[in-house]
Formats: structure tokens, C-alpha cells, sequence
């Protein structure tokens, strides 16, 4: 009988009367060969077992129980890896080293990252199969976040020597998770979960001490965890590793300083080991790059674990369990505790067998070849789960959305609970900034009252800002009036989802409220995206601003009063659709209704009966023709004219530049703002958008061809002229005709008599020239929200055509 020591044993590579491992080749087993005795006999031996030395601990003993068979009666020569016959070694799934040159799995080339089903092979379905058996979940739920948390930590600080490129990777691990909060829970957590963990740590030792390879001990953990659910048997797994991979790290960086440590350290011959550190950086830096990835795939495991149990409520869960299925869950589970078993056998290795192990290249390229097929299982999950999160943000949104349509059709008591749900407040935040008072204010100043949603992107004109401005204060001069009770709130509409938030729009977004009187949102964060689908998709908002009216009980009154204000300010209030009606039923076409308040001398030249000529165009010598004819004129039939330059649409330059030559050569009054010729002809168009949406048809209706008529003669290059006595009689006509009556008034000087009669014999004289000949342009932006398919000429009440213009206006 034999009786082997392990206290004193002690066998040298180098000595040919070593006991092979490897003697039995009809096992079938391929274990590295091993340089120690092992530990442990049983009674079919007859060896002589040391009870000091029953438990093994393989971070701590200086024999490996992977690695060993004690066959005392047997003597052997020394075996290479090469003198083992491929066919032995079960190269994908042994735990010890493997020579590239003899095993399979060299041979087979690494998966691409484009391959289809890239880590589901035909050879892995059928193992697949026998994973998914193993698994039959108890139901218990498991938050294993925080242990993941001490996990990471452990394995980034316990890495024993790290390359530089690895080394600014752990410490920048260290200072993020050092940023994190402490996880709560952890403690609850391990209540359940530190006695699996232990079990499976012994486990792993168990299975490596009986020489199975990786598959067959991976499998075996699945079985004894068959009742966890996925995420929870993979980080079960991963912490019982961690645990081994600390104690050994806490070992190497304190055996120098400590003398515990010292004293163990020279039981394990670590400080023989960790002599070859140029060796032993590229093995850590592999393992080290696995681990990574292991960390990796296990968070978006618990991220699927957390799609299913916390959102599910919001995504058809059939769709929503379909979509997890392709993730294959299963497989990302199997080989992440696999590669933990891996890294487990690589440290026990380590420890048993030292140089041998040290200067073996086969293990640590094994390792790589895991971690790429993690990377590739990475990959994959994280393309699901984006399409699962992608799906859920949509159904939310979906379901946020029929949520708002049915807040806005149901009757309140006031107007706070949709303000509140247009306006979201996150963290009970003041929603609102006053932009009189410059400060944050809460939604109860809006309680009870008519509110005009302000709806525009922040490029929003300043023009229309410096009106919107004007009438906004002069709204507030009498508070009291019942027309004053309505306030304005700007909602800035960016979808984040198509553009990102930059500092540059956020200095946008502040420099566009800080001008504004009224409310606005105190950020376009606040405006949730179903919001902004009810804005564009039920109140038809498309770049250009629009007012919705809320009345005091939050229901929608008009979804675009911005027309409306503009016709008639705060006259029109409280800018319903039927106000607008009541209005347009009272209202006449005249030189009221079209000039407003562009210039206060219109109002006096209208209490003085004078005649009044509104002209526009960019032809300077036109101008100079026009104003210099129809002057001539009206000194010969003795009538009182003033005439006011409105220019174009766009008063950009060259309308500056006339108005300057107006001015300096007296021909006649200009609007002295550029922005009021801008309101001029926007206020226009809105009387157009309008008049066009009333219940009347367009060939019947006198002042939708006018305003339709003087809409066109911008979109020409010529001039052209409306002329007015007062409130009373109008006429108009363009540029050539007008200058070609002017210069012939010999001809009808006769039906002139006085100011009563001059406005009516100018426009006969016109209609006598007017040609059926026409070419009538009428231009509108695309952004101007309704837009009749049928529009009517003003000149023949022909429908006219439709086309699409791209213009690029530099002036």
C-alpha cells in the first residue's frame, strides 16, 4: 500500500518517474498533465487520505484537482500535448489548455459577426434543446442588479496584472462604478442567494476535481439552478467565479505586504508564479477581455429579464414574447456560465500546475475564441433589445396618445387636468416661465381661463413675435375687459427623437422665450411626444405657428386662431369658430379691412374723406411712373389723394431701398416699419385661410375674389394699386393699366366732378382695358396649414391650376 503526503509531496516536471495522467487513454479524458499529486485517495486506492487537507480550496491549495490521477502502481514517462490523438480531446468543451495544432476546434474557423444565426450553429441546436429541458422556473423573481454591482467590482479590482492598454480600462471601470449610487437591496438579495452561490462555487470545484469538461460541468450548474429563472442562474454563476477570481487577486496584491498573505502565497509558490508577469499579462489581459463581455451579456439578460416583468403592460405581450424569443436568451445564458467555468478552470490551473500552465499559449486563445463568440452573442442581444424597446416606446406612446384624444373629448370642471397633461411637470417643477416677471410659475395661473396654445419650432419669425407682442399688451392695457381674459402659452414642438438636443438650440430656446411677454413651457422637454403626435396630427401643425384655444373647462375651441388674431386682434376673442363666423357675417370689403393698422394715417385720412391709393411693387421706375401720373391726376380733377407704399411680401432690400428713394424724392408715404409690410401681407393671406373655410362659395363671393385678386398681383413682377374713398367705393388694377388711365385721363377728365365720382370713373376706365387675357398667379406657402383643393380665379372664375414651386429668394 501507497501512502502519498500531500503536506511534503512534492513531483518535479522534470523527474521521468512522475505519474502520468494521462496512462488510461481508454477514458476517453484529455487533462493537462499535472506536476502535483492529488490531495485526496479514497478507499478503492487504499491511499492514505490527510484530513487537514479534506476540503480543497483552489485559491488557496497547491494542489489541483482538475488535473490528477493517482495511479501509484503505474510508472510513466512525461506526455506532451502532441503525443495525444485529436480524436481523445474534447476541445470545445474541456476546461484545460488545448494545442491548436491537434484540436478541433483550431480548425474551425471563428464565427463572423454577418453570419447568419451567428451563435446558433446546426451542432448547437440539438445542445440548445437539452439547455432549454434544464430549465423549469419556480416563478420566483429576483431584482440580481445589486449583486451585479459587487460582481463588477470584484472583478476589476481583483485583476492581478493587467497590460497598460488593460490597465486605463480597470481603472476606468473603477472611477464609473465608484460614480454609481450604492445599489440597495443587496443585502435582502443575499439572503436568498449566498447559499446557491456557495453550493455552485463548491460545485464548480467538485466537477473540475472529477476531470468533466466545460459543457458537462456548465450543463450540471444548469441543472442544480433549474428552478432560477435565466438572468439569476447566470450571475449565481458569475458571482461564485468572482468570488474564487477575488480571493486569488486579494491574494497577489497583498502577499508582498502581508504576512498571512505571504505565508500562503509561498504554500501556493505564487511568488514563483507571478515571476513570470511578461507571460502571465497576456493571459489576465484575455481573461480580462472575457470577463468583459461576460458582464456585458449578463446585464442585457437582465435587461430582457426586466423588458418581460416591469413593461410587458405596455406591448401585446404575444408580440412582445415573440420578439424575446429571437433573442435566444437561453444560449446567451449557456455560454456566459460556460465562459465562467472557463475563467474558474484557467485560475485553478494556475495555481496547481504553474509554469506549465504559465507558458501554455492553446488556453489563453481559447479564451479569445469565447470572447468573440460572446461578442457576437452581445451583438445580438442588444439588436433585439433595441427592437424591444423601440416596440415598447411605441405602444407607450400609442397608448399615451388615445389616452390624450379621449382626456380632450371628455368634459372638465376646469382646464388644470389637460394643461397637465400637455404641460408634463417632472419632479414637481414650476411647468411654466413668466416672461413678464422672468420667473417660474406653477399651471394655477391659468385656471379658469380662455388659454391660446402658442404652437411653433423655435425658428419662429420676429416678425410675427413683434406683433404678436403688440397685440398681446395691448390686449392687457385694460385688464377688466372681458376680451382680456385669455393668456398665451408658447409649446416649442422639438422632437428629440429625429433631431438631439444641442447647446446651440438650447441657447435658441432661451434667447426665443426670454422675448416673449407671455407664459412659455420652462423647457421642450416637458411637451411629452405624445403631445407632440396630437399637435401635428389632429391640430395640423406643420412648421409654420398656429393658437389653439383651450376654453376655461380645457376643451379645444379652435385649433388655429392665429388667422382670426391676426384679422381682428382682440376683437375676435374668445376666437371660436363661431366668433370667426359672427365676424366675417358683419364684415364689408374696404380699404379698412385691408390696410388696418399698417399706418395710424390711414384711420385719419379715412374720418377726412380723402381718397386713399395703397400701391406695391419692386420696380423702382414703375414707382417713379405710377406716383408721378397719378399725382398729375389728382391735381387736375381737384381730389384730395394720399397714397402709401406697401411693397411686397417679403420686404427684404430692394422694398427698403425704394421706400429710402420714396422718401427722398417725395413721391410718397411708405410704412415706415418693414415689419408691418411683412403683417400687411400675412394678415392677408390669414384673411384668405380664413374667408376660404367659410360656408360660401368662392364664385359668389366678392371679398375672397378681392382678397384672392391683390394676393396675386404680389405674385407678379409688375406693380399695381388699390383706390379708395374712405370707407366707400374701391377699385384696383395692375401696374400697366393702371399708369396707361392715369397718363389718358384727357379721355375721361369729363366723368369727374368731384371726389365722389373719381374712384367710379377710374374703375370703369379699368374694366374697359381689362383683357379676358390673363395670367393670374395666386402663391401661398406649403406650411399654411388648410389648403383648399379647389380655388377660383379672380379675373374669369375659372378653377385655377395647381402647381409646385421651389423658390430660393436671396433678395
Amino acid at each position: 500500500m501507497t501512502s502519498v503526503n500531500p503536506l511534503n509531496e512534492k513531483v518535479s516536471m522534470n523527474n521521468p518517474m512522475t505519474t502520468n495522467p494521462m496512462n488510461n487513454m481508454s477514458s476517453g479524458s484529455a487533462d493537462v498533465v499535472a506536476n502535483r499529486m492529488h490531495p485526496m485517495s479514497n478507499a478503492t486506492t487504499g491511499h492514505h487520505i490527510n484530513p487537514l487537507n479534506a476540503q480543497i480550496n483552489p485559491l488557496n491549495a497547491h494542489i489541483n484537482p482538475l488535473n490528477v490521477q493517482t495511479n501509484p502502481h503505474s510508472v510513466v514517462k512525461p506526455v506532451s500535448h502532441d503525443m495525444i490523438p485529436a480524436s481523445v480531446v474534447p476541445a470545445a468543451h474541456h476546461t484545460g489548455p488545448i494545442n491548436p495544432r491537434t484540436s478541433n476546434l483550431a480548425a474551425r474557423p471563428p464565427h463572423r459577426r454577418g453570419d447568419h444565426h451567428m451563435f446558433l450553429t446546426s451542432d448547437d441546436n440539438a445542445m440548445m434543446k437539452h439547455i432549454v429541458e434544464t430549465h423549469i422556473p419556480d416563478g420566483r423573481d429576483f431584482d440580481v442588479k445589486p449583486l451585479v454591482h459587487i460582481i463588477e467590482d470584484i472583478v476589476h479590482r481583483a485583476t492581478p496584472i493587467a497590460g497598460h492598454i488593460h490597465e486605463a480600462k480597470v481603472q476606468a471601470h473603477l472611477e464609473a462604478l465608484e460614480e454609481k449610487a450604492p445599489h440597495s437591496g443587496l443585502t435582502e438579495i443575499l439572503n436568498y442567494l449566498a447559499y446557491p452561490i456557495h453550493r455552485i462555487s463548491m460545485e464548480l470545484i467538485s466537477k473540475c476535481a472529477n476531470k468533466e469538461d466545460a459543457h458537462s460541468t456548465t450543463m450540471s450548474l444548469l441543472h442544480s439552478l433549474t428552478t432560477y429563472a435565466w438572468d439569476t442562474k447566470v450571475v449565481i454563476t458569475f458571482a461564485a467565479f468572482a468570488q474564487q477570481y477575488g480571493e486569488f487577486g486579494l491574494l497577489v496584491h497583498q502577499y508582498t505586504t502581508n504576512p498571512l498573505a505571504k505565508s500562503v502565497a509561498i504554500i501556493m509558490e505564487l511568488p514563483e508564479i507571478m515571476s513570470r508577469q511578461d507571460v502571465l499579462k497576456h493571459k489576465f489581459d484575455a481573461i480580462h477581455d472575457l470577463i468583459d463581455k461576460m458582464l456585458d451579456v449578463t446585464k442585457c439578460i437582465i435587461e430582457f429579464r426586466d423588458v418581460q416583468t416591469s413593461h410587458s403592460q405596455h406591448v401585446i405581450t404575444q408580440e412582445l414574447e415573440m420578439l424575446i424569443n429571437t433573442a435566444h436568451i437561453s444560449t446567451a445564458a449557456y455560454w456566459t456560465m460556460r465562459a465562467a467555468v472557463m475563467c474558474a478552470a484557467m485560475i485553478l490551473n494556475l495555481i496547481a500546475i504553474g509554469h506549465e500552465q504559465i507558458s501554455s499559449t492553446s488556453e489563453s486563445w481559447e479564451i479569445s475564441s469565447l470572447t468573440h463568440k460572446l461578442a457576437n452573442i452581445l451583438d445580438h442581444l442588444r439588436k433585439v433589445l433595441n427592437l424591444c424597446h423601440q416596440k415598447i416606446e411605441e405602444k407607450r406612446q400609442h397608448d399615451a396618445f388615445e389616452a390624450l384624444l379621449r382626456l380632450l373629448r371628455t368634459p372638465h370642471i376646469d382646464n388644470m387636468k389637460i394643461l397637465s397633461i400637455l404641460i408634463h411637470s417632472r419632479d414637481d417643477q414650476l411647468p411654466l416661465f413668466d416672461g413678464t416677471h422672468k420667473r417660474r410659475v406653477s399651471l394655477d395661473v391659468l385656471r379658469r381661463k380662455h388659454v391660446l396654445l402658442l404652437i411653433s419650432d423655435l425658428d419662429i419669425a420676429p416678425e410675427e413675435l413683434f406683433v404678436l407682442h403688440h397685440m398681446y399688451d395691448e390686449s392687457k392695457t385694460q385688464p377688466n375687459r372681458p376680451e382680456s381674459n385669455y393668456d398665451v402659452v408658447w409649446i416649442p414642438v422639438v422632437d428629440k427623437r429625429l433631431t438631439p438636443w444641442t447647446e446651440a438650440k438650447q441657447m435658441k430656446f432661451e434667447e426665443v422665450q426670454a422675448s416673449m411677454p407671455w407664459y412659455s413651457v420652462a423647457h421642450p422637454s416637458m411637451i411629452d411626444p405624445a403631445v407632440i403626435r396630437c399637435i401635428k396630427e389632429v391640430w395640423g401643425f406643420n412648421k409654420k405657428p398656429q393658437l389653439v384655444v383651450l376654453d376655461p373647462q380645457g376643451k379645444e375651441a379652435n385649433n388655429n386662431a392665429y388667422h382670426i388674431l391676426w384679422i381682428w386682434g382682440s376683437l375676435a376673442f374668445p376666437f371660436t369658430k363661431t366668433r370667426e363666423t359672427a365676424l366675417w357675417k358683419e364684415q364689408t370689403w374696404n380699404i379698412e379691412l385691408l390696410a388696418d393698422s399698417i399706418d395710424q394715417n390711414v384711420f385719419t385720412w379715412i374720418s377726412e374723406g380723402k381718397c386713399i391709393c395703397l400701391y406695391g411693387g419692386e420696380d423702382i421706375e414703375w414707382i417713379r411712373s405710377f406716383t408721378s401720373a397719378t399725382r398729375a391726376v389728382a391735381n387736375a380733377a381737384r381730389v384730395p389723394l394720399e397714397m402709401l407704399y406697401v411693397g411686397k411680401k417679403n420686404p427684404k432690400e430692394r422694398v427698403r431701398k425704394n421706400s429710402s428713394i420714396i422718401q427722398t424724392e417725395n413721391l410718397s408715404h411708405v410704412v415706415q416699419d418693414q415689419t408691418l409690410i411683412w403683417f400687411f401681407w400675412e394678415r392677408l393671406e390669414s384673411m384668405w385661410h380664413s374667408r376660404t373655410q367659410q360656408d360660401i362659395p368662392g364664385e359668389t363671393d366678392p371679398i375672397l375674389q378681392e382678397i384672392v385678386t391683390i394676393l396675386s398681383y404680389d405674385g407678379s413682377d409688375l406693380g399695381w394699386a388699390v383706390f379708395s374713398r374712405g370707407l366707400a367705393e374701391m377699385t384696383r388694377g395692375k401696374g400697366d393699366l393702371i399708369v396707361q388711365v392715369m397718363k389718358g385721363f384727357d379721355r375721361w377728365r369729363d366723368e369727374v366732378s368731384d371726389i365722389t365720382t373719381f374712384v367710379p370713373a377710374l374703375d370703369r376706365q379699368l374694366r374697359d382695358l381689362h383683357s379676358p387675357h390673363h395670367c393670374t398667379r395666386l402663391i401661398l406657402p406649403s406650411t399654411t396649414g388648410h389648403v383648399p383643393e379647389r380655388v377660383v380665379c379672380a379675373e374669369c372664375s375659372r378653377p385655377m391650376e395647381k402647381f409646385i414651386m421651389y423658390r430660393c429668394c436671396t433678395d
